[in-house]
């Protein structure tokens, strides 16, 4: 497994791509009974709203969500 790979790398790749477009990504660090540790929600920087993520609880994204999302607007971009 290359460090490319691992969650922390992937992590800080996805929050500088979603910086280059206005938006910050935010973590969970309290346990939740569902989610666990670490859920995820993405932040829209110009009105501090949280645009995705928040639905159907705050911080239920999974990285992998995080990460299409992402990518996606990327794509859009191209």
């Amino acid at each position: 497994m290359s460090r490319k790979e691992f969650d922390a790398s992937r992590m800080r790749r996805l929050k500088r791509t979603a910086g280059r477009h206005g938006l910050t990504i935010l973590t969970a660090e309290k346990l939740t009974a569902k989610m666990g540790k670490g859920g995820h929600a993405i932040r829209e920087d110009a009105t501090h709203k949280v645009i995705y993520g928040d639905v159907p609880l705050p911080f239920s994204a999974t990285l992998e969500d995080i990460e299409a999302y992402v990518e996606k607007l990327e794509a859009a971009e191209e």
